[in-house]
């Protein structure tokens, strides 16, 4: 049997060119005054800027860390759902993947793609229809990351389980992709970006699916719950006795049929903990590499984000379940990623 694959679910392009950000820049700048406005023709980035972008980045530390493929998508915190109007996240969404889009062309054995979603804080979520249906059908990228806060930090939008989100979830069921439940940038000083507020959206996101009975309604919904589930691993026993008091099914039977989590947790301890009180079937890897944490930690001499090494050392999996890990859980929750991994022979 060969080795597994090193598949890591969670990829951003934060190392893109120095241009989009300039793009980016001028588009916020021209909010109060629309003939400032840059148009997407503006934007010129070269596929050698793209190469160079990525083979000195990411792919330089996939191989150096024996990684494989990587899914991949916009960098989170630009995402910025909160800035504008929807016309404002429809332009700038479209650039974004379109430049996710061309990284996967140029490096088709290492990265696929997911979609950003052109929200916009209380605009109906059909409105992301098309982009996301593009994506797919176009693009060929095998999920979405689907902001549940696009008021980055005021949470003004209905819970996950709330039929507002159904569009949406009609069409990820239709394609039979998942969605990675990932917020942007915190607009609210109370809540440091990577540090609080995506941990408390994580966190926020588990308990809201805890609450409803979303798959019954949508019963192969698959979502992803980034950065090792927020906080809901090292409170597992708070969760089930709250689903309990609500009188839902055990965890087991509520959710874990459909809600995974990954390995973007920065020290060993905690995925030790992570494999130990999660079932390894709903554990996908990820690294989110060159992204929240990108120094190099001094009790190791490895950068936190390696999160492979973690892996591999943790006592509570064995080469099955590693297997599982890497690879095999990524080519189930993704089936779309599948399809392309046996069109290659893999």
């Amino acid at each position: 049997m060969r080795p597994p694959l090193v598949i890591d679910v969670h990829g951003h392009y934060t190392t893109a060119p120095k241009a989009l950000e300039a793009w980016r820049n001028r588009q916020i700048a021209a909010l109060n005054d629309p003939s400032l406005a840059p148009s997407p023709a503006e934007l010129r980035i070269s596929d050698d800027e793209i190469r160079e972008s990525i083979e000195t980045n990411q792919l330089a530390k996939m191989r150096e860390r024996g990684g494989d493929l990587t899914i991949f998508s916009p960098r989170a915190s630009f995402m910025a759902h909160h800035i504008g109007d929807f016309n404002t996240s429809a332009t700038w969404a479209a650039i974004c993947n379109e430049l996710v889009y061309r990284v996967t062309q140029l490096f088709p054995e290492h990265f696929v793609g997911a979609a950003m979603l052109p929200q916009s804080p209380g605009v109906d979520p059909r409105t992301c229809i098309p982009e996301l249906r593009k994506c797919i059908e176009q693009y060929g990228f095998v999920g979405i990351n689907l902001n549940p806060d696009p008021s980055g930090g005021h949470w003004k939008e209905p819970p996950l389980t709330d039929r507002w989100w159904y569009p949406i979830y009609e069409v990820m069921a239709e394609y039979d992709i998942p969605a990675m439940v990932h917020v942007s940038t915190s607009c609210n000083a109370c809540f440091h970006t990577t540090g609080a507020h995506y941990i408390n959206a994580d966190t926020t996101a588990f308990m809201q699916l805890i609450q409803g009975d979303l798959f019954k309604d949508f019963p192969t919904l698959r979502f992803i719950i980034p950065h090792g589930g927020g906080a809901a691993p090292y409170h597992w026993g708070r969760y089930r006795g709250l689903a309990q008091e609500l009188k839902k099914p055990p965890l087991q039977q509520h959710l874990l049929g459909n809600v995974f989590f990954d390995t973007c947790v920065y020290h060993q301890p905690g995925i030790d903990l992570l494999t130990k009180v999660v079932p390894v079937d709903n554990i996908l890897f990820a690294s989110e590499m060159i992204g929240a944490v990108r120094g190099i930690d001094p009790e190791t001499g490895h950068h936190y984000d390696d999160t492979k090494r973690y892996v591999l050392a943790t006592p509570h999996l064995d080469d099955e379940a590693r297997r599982k890990v890497f690879e095999t859980n990524a080519r189930r929750v993704f089936p779309r990623l599948d399809a392309k991994l046996k069109a290659r022979g893999l």
